[in-house]
């Protein structure tokens, strides 16, 4: 609980620069949550332009996941090497094609849509690849000797952390972007692991964990961009990280997010005009260190005034979405309108 409440700090308080999405794009979209959302989003990126699986290997990888200080390299996903792009093959370092939503987890091999769909495939060191195999997403086991950063056991995989939330936004996308229509797979995440080999993947609450954790930077907002040039289809977690939370945990409470010591408390959660924060301390100790912060770390000037022993926020003004309260250095809460 700590690490993820650090590294939201790190989210809230870091200058973020979001993609360049589309005029209109996400219509529809506005104060959904759960399913519906779900499917909102699941009809604005279905039917995405086909390619076959030689024309990632051939030149779409090369072009998404091209190294930036380096035109001739591309970015392996699990071990971060930048390496020739001209070293594509089946030897133990050279690189090749990784389905992040392991192919058989639904049995849907290299062809489209499903198993060439550029938004979850990455360039990976190709004996790396080999030893994460088909397993579930989760934390633990023992770290790989040459991905360093990646630890596995016998039933799960844990990237590096500069690309967990890569990971997570990936496979949460494809549980949107297949639904079982047109005859393709209906996929799930599920919060449990040894799904292999049904259209599952897991472990959900660990993937939300890494959705808040490394939030998008500026290779995977370019990546998205690139896949939308070729696919005309977006990963809408990467526009827009907060849908992940508004999907599959719509309900979930403010508090989870507070520090270590539990001193602060914000109710009710979602909020519509007016919301609260209690706390174990002073008034005053509150009054004098908390900022309230949107999904891009900017400021926001929101009226409030003492109500005993709690702050009372007027909200009213704002408009629905997911806001951050930073109280003092250490305590984050989250507010949902």
């Amino acid at each position: 609980m700590k690490k993820i409440f650090l590294l939201i700090t790190a989210l809230i308080i870091s200058n973020l620069t979001f993609s360049q999405i589309p005029s209109g794009y996400y219509d529809g979209t506005e104060g959904l949550n759960g399913s519906q959302l779900k499917s909102v989003l699941h009809n604005i990126i279905d039917g995405h332009i086909e390619y076959s699986y030689n024309d990632l290997r051939d030149f779409i990888l090369m072009d998404t996941d091209e190294d930036p200080n380096n035109s001739n390299n591309v970015i392996l996903l699990y071990t971060g090497r930048s390496q020739a792009k001209t070293t594509f093959g089946g030897g133990p370092n050279d690189w090749n094609r990784e389905h992040v939503w392991a192919k058989s987890h639904g049995d849907f091999g290299n062809f489209p849509p499903c198993g060439t769909d550029a938004h979850h495939i990455r360039p990976t060191d190709a004996s790396v690849n080999n030893d994460r195999g088909h397993l579930d997403f989760d934390n633990g086991g023992q770290q790989h000797p040459e991905a360093t950063g990646c630890y596995f056991d016998n039933d799960s995989w844990e990237p590096r952390d500069e690309v967990k939330g890569d990971v997570a936004r990936m496979i949460l996308y494809m549980a949107v972007r297949y639904e079982g229509g047109n005859g393709e797979p209906d996929l799930e995440v599920v919060d449990y692991v040894n799904t292999y080999p049904n259209p599952k993947h897991g472990k959900l609450s660990t993937l939300l964990e890494w959705n808040i954790a490394d939030p998008p930077d500026d290779f995977e907002k370019h990546r998205n961009e690139v896949v939308y040039d070729y696919q005309e289809n977006r990963n809408p977690f990467i526009d827009h990280p907060e849908f992940v939370t508004l999907i599959w945990d719509p309900n979930a409470s403010v508090d989870e997010l507070t520090n270590e010591n539990q001193k602060y408390f914000l109710y009710p959660s979602p909020a519509q005009d007016f919301c609260y924060i209690n706390s174990s301390v002073s008034f005053n100790e509150i009054q004098n260190s908390f900022t309230i912060f949107d999904l891009t770390g900017k400021i926001l000037d929101i009226p409030y005034t003492n109500e005993g022993n709690k702050i009372r926020l007027d909200i009213s003004n704002i408009s629905k979405g997911i806001y951050f309260v930073k109280i003092g250095s250490t305590g984050i809460l989250k507010l949902v309108k």
